[in-house]
């Protein structure tokens, strides 16, 4: 199930955080419950997935992301991932999760998320995620320009420029 109460306590402990810029990174707290473990009693695959939602949400409010995405009835939703598990994360770990806006392509805005138990990191996930509208997908030079930030993005990093290029040679729809 979605951790809709978990959700909703991140959401308003970012209201007394103060505005971060686009490009800045937001760091929230998380600590894995029983809950959130598979059969081998570690963090499961698709909960660290579904509690990086837990650090974009959180980001795109303290940026102002989300009051503009309102105003315009604009969506934001996952286009792609591609996540490395490093360390086991076991019950009651605590976890330091850094959240932040890479770029963007024509297409795609690119975040970039890691989990961190103390100084050890624990997953990153790249995330692709999509501007959307009622008439198909928004660039999101559209979204900085609305912003007030330069539509053209900074430079994605190499390893980013590498996944998108790889992922451009994936054939869809995938053999059956």
């Amino acid at each position: 199930m979605y951790p809709f109460l978990r959700m909703i306590k991140a959401m308003a402990e970012v209201r007394r955080l103060p505005p971060l810029g686009l490009f800045e990174t937001h760091v929230s707290q998380h600590i894995c419950w029983p809950w959130d473990l598979d059969p081998w009693i570690e963090l499961n695959n698709g909960r660290t997935l579904t509690l990086y939602d837990l650090g974009r949400l959180p980001l795109a409010r303290r940026t102002g992301v989300e009051r503009l995405l309102r105003a315009k009835r604009w969506g934001l939703t996952v286009a792609g991932s591609s996540v490395r598990y490093r360390k086991r994360v076991t019950m009651f770990t605590r976890l330091a999760m850094h959240t932040r806006c890479l770029g963007w392509d024509e297409r795609f805005l690119y975040m970039d998320q890691s989990m961190w138990a103390g100084e050890d990191c624990t997953s990153q996930a790249l995330i692709r995620s999509a501007i959307v509208s009622k008439a198909g997908m928004v660039p999101p030079r559209e979204l900085a320009t609305a912003m007030g930030v330069s539509p053209k993005s900074p430079p994605l990093p190499d390893w980013v420029l590498a996944w998108t290029g790889a992922e451009a040679t994936r054939p869809w729809p995938p053999a059956r």
